[in-house]
């Protein structure tokens, strides 16, 4: 009788013993798995971070550069030329699709030293073309069209408009992707251009446009927008830079301020995805949402102002615009939905 009773004890405990190691085991992987996700969002701030620093760090002279994460040192990169060129804004006439003067624009009370555009959230994008097929398009950050620039009379103009774009071109003719600045000025109806400025009349303006030299980037799938960011900087009487990152990558490309002056104009900023160049769209899938936001620095905290209809760029995408809001702060920003 004991004999078995003591059976019976040993057999119970055998079982409890048995039943643990299966919940440990189950533990262990619950805590590997947690460990995962703790290591990767730490990643995933590593990176933001890195990004922000990236953006911050001034390149050390006019030209072309390139940094791969950890490192927040800008090193030389190879320029190049592009041919790109963007369409300014002229008039909405299919007011359903974004771009064409149907965006968005971010508006400071004080000059604008410095503005970031990014996707927070993307859903359900699986495709996106252009004119040149899949992947074909641009990430734009746009200063408004500007009166008073200094630069004006130093070209020899008694009035004109100026127009800096902060550019990232997924794939442009035969140069694949690059960064670069185009510089617009609209002058008057029968001027000429400066001497190393291209030419590009319609009925609507006198336009003359330049590009700064162009760092080669990768191109980056539009299923990929949350990683991308884009930023432009301007310093009065020193260098205007646009940086790109994405994931461990940073691209950047800085020119003299003097090109255009716009640090002494810039108040309203505009950023989105569209069309690549000459007044296209970008065209994504049914049922794309994209959340965009456009973060400036004008040396305060106030609110900027959600601008409608202040869009500057020609080219477009298929999208619908949402509700606008903006937030101010450590980091002023306007943040919109756009779906189709």
């Amino acid at each position: 009788m004991q004999s078995k009773q003591a059976f019976g004890i040993r057999r119970i405990a055998k079982l409890i013993a048995v039943a643990g190691l299966v919940g440990a085991g189950t533990f262990l992987s619950a805590a590997a798995a947690s460990a995962y996700d703790i290591t990767a969002d730490a990643q995933a701030q590593a990176l933001k971070s890195w990004h922000e620093t990236m953006r911050h760090i001034a390149t050390p002279a006019a030209g072309c550069f390139h940094a791969a994460y950890p490192s927040v040192i800008w090193e030389k990169a190879s320029c190049g030329t592009t041919s790109y060129r963007s369409n300014p804004h002229v008039n909405n006439s299919a007011a359903e699709t974004v771009g064409n003067g149907n965006d968005y624009a971010a508006g400071t009370s004080s000059l604008t030293s410095s503005a970031t555009g990014s996707f927070p959230v993307v859903t359900g994008v699986t495709s996106e073309t252009g004119s040149s097929g899949a992947n074909d398009y641009t990430l734009q950050l746009n200063t408004n069209l500007a009166n008073g620039s200094p630069a004006c009379a130093s070209y020899g103009y008694s009035s004109c408009q100026v127009w800096e774009q902060f550019i990232y071109s997924s794939n442009y003719g035969s140069a694949g992707a690059q960064v670069f600045i185009q510089n617009w000025m609209f002058i008057p109806t029968h001027a000429r251009c400066p001497g190393g400025w291209n030419h590009y009349r319609t009925t609507s303006y006198n336009g003359c446009y330049k590009n700064s030299n162009a760092v080669n980037s990768v191109t980056v799938p539009a299923t990929q927008l949350a990683n991308m960011k884009l930023a432009g900087v301007v310093a009065a009487n020193g260098n205007d830079t646009v940086t790109f990152t994405n994931g461990a990558n940073a691209y950047a490309v800085s020119e003299a301020d003097s090109t255009l002056d716009i640090a002494d104009v810039w108040n309203q900023s505009e950023f989105n995805i569209v069309g690549n160049g000459g007044g296209s769209a970008a065209t994504f899938n049914t049922g794309s949402s994209v959340t965009v936001n456009v973060q400036v620095n004008d040396g305060n905290t106030n609110v900027p102002s959600c601008l409608a209809n202040a869009g500057s760029t020609g080219e477009t995408n298929n999208l619908n615009l949402g509700s606008c809001s903006a937030t101010g702060g450590t980091s002023p920003s306007i943040q919109f939905t756009e779906s189709n």
